[in-house]
């Protein structure tokens, strides 16, 4: 792991504000890893309320979507997508009062009567997948294949220049704790640790108040990259190795992001499905950087322009962190459920540094989280040696981006590699 330069100054002591909604939502029918919806529940012309599901799925991976905004389905067709370049999408056009399909709450004790299936059950109608990047769909997470008897909530959030999930854990705590509750309670786990790097101290201290009474432990964490990773938060908090090829409940652990957590307390105890996330919006063009509660659907312009002014042209738009993320074409592209950042970066900042020859440093594998060969999965990829690519373990590439940044020779060893993962046989 290394050291970045952090960049989370000009938001870390900023308040959610709350973005007006869109004029139009545009909603794709793949916000997850696994399989699009492909069943619709809605058509063009017909009227929706928020929070109302609009498409689902029949597949174990994959997860239903819902109208973010009240108003009439006006299109069903691609549109631009901040992954997937396009990809198929309900267009809603906003009308009349921002209404809510379903206003009920639960109260506590409806809330301790629920098994752990009716929360699994809830969360996959709501929609929720991870938040923090990876967007697995979360009900498939909260019913593991082996038992789990920990639970991390990782409030990591390592990525420069995203505050999103520490202004989330600062100002929602005590929902994330009772978020906290509900999951443990459908992996039956015994054992619950709040993990937050030692460079959010006020999450930290809203922490240790908000779980006093409780018997869960706050683990905090020297600020390094990738600390969120799933498998180096294990061995940071647990001491324990997630094996190559396996996965954390392999080892008895399952790790939750924290606006996950926080979603699962809406859709249990407010009865509100996924519609909507918090959103860093920053970058050296922004004049006013901010932490944005965003609609799904709303295209990455409208954020940009609630931040004011731009300072100067941007010469790159990144969603996500400048690490993982990934940089857009258009600022057409929605926010989906996975998206935690827009960055605006100038000219300077998104120069593309002139490839040269690998000089066998050795730096890549050294500094890899993964224990990997980067170079050596460059080279196999660079030679269509696909099946070696695998053998070196370019399926456990976690693409944390360290080897691109630590490669004295601007390798693109990265880029490569994520080739190697597409084209390799399965």
């Amino acid at each position: 792991m290394v050291r970045l330069e952090e960049r989370k100054s000009s938001t870390r002591h900023l308040p959610i504000e709350a973005l007006p909604p869109p004029r139009n939502a545009y909603i794709p029918l793949i916000q997850h890893i696994g399989k699009p919806c492909t069943s619709l529940k809605v058509g063009v012309g017909d009227s929706v309320t928020k929070g109302q599901k609009i498409a689902t799925a029949q597949a174990q991976i994959s997860s239903p979507v819902h109208a973010s905004v009240s108003g009439k389905v006006t299109a069903i067709h691609p549109w631009p997508h901040p992954v997937l370049n396009r990809c198929q999408t309900i267009v809603i056009a906003r009308e009349g009062k921002d209404e809510t399909a379903n206003e009920s709450t639960r109260s506590d004790q409806e809330i301790a009567r629920l098994t752990a299936e009716e929360i699994r059950n809830m969360v996959f109608e709501a929609g929720i997948v991870g938040m923090g990047g990876a967007s697995f769909p979360t009900h498939v997470k909260l019913n593991p294949p082996k038992p789990v008897d920990t639970l991390i909530v990782n409030g990591a959030e390592c990525e420069p220049c995203l505050t999103a999930d520490d202004r989330l854990m600062v100002e929602k705590t005590s929902e994330i704790v009772k978020g906290t509750g509900l999951i443990a309670k459908c992996l039956n786990a015994t054992k619950v640790y709040i993990a937050i790097e030692n460079n959010k101290p006020d999450a930290i201290a809203a922490f240790r108040h908000a779980i006093r009474d409780t018997q869960y432990a706050i683990r905090i964490l020297k600020s390094y990259y990738p600390q969120g990773g799933e498998k180096q938060l294990i061995k940071n908090v647990l001491n324990k190795e997630v094996p190559r090829g396996k996965l954390p409940f392999d080892v008895g652990v399952s790790v939750q992001n924290v606006a996950t957590v926080f979603a699962v307390y809406e859709t249990v105890y407010l009865c509100k499905p996924l519609f909507e996330r918090v959103v860093t919006v920053t970058g050296s063009c922004i004049t006013n950087p901010k932490n944005l509660l965003v609609r799904i659907g709303t295209p990455i312009q409208e954020l940009i322009s609630a931040c004011g002014a731009l300072r100067e042209k941007p010469a790159k738009i990144v969603i996500g962190g400048p690490m993982m993320g990934i940089a857009q074409y258009t600022d057409l592209v929605p926010v989906i459920k996975s998206t935690n950042g827009i960055i605006l970066m100038n000219a300077r900042e998104a120069e593309w540094l002139q490839e040269q020859p690998c000089i066998r440093c050795g730096a890549c594998v050294r500094e890899c989280p993964a224990g990997l060969m980067p170079c050596m999965i460059n080279l196999a990829s660079l030679k269509n040696l696909m099946a070696q690519a695998k053998e070196y373990g370019a399926l456990d590439c976690i693409e944390c981006g360290i080897c691109n940044y630590v490669c004295p020779a601007s390798r693109n060893l990265l880029q490569t590699i994520k080739r190697a993962k597409l084209e390799m046989p399965k």
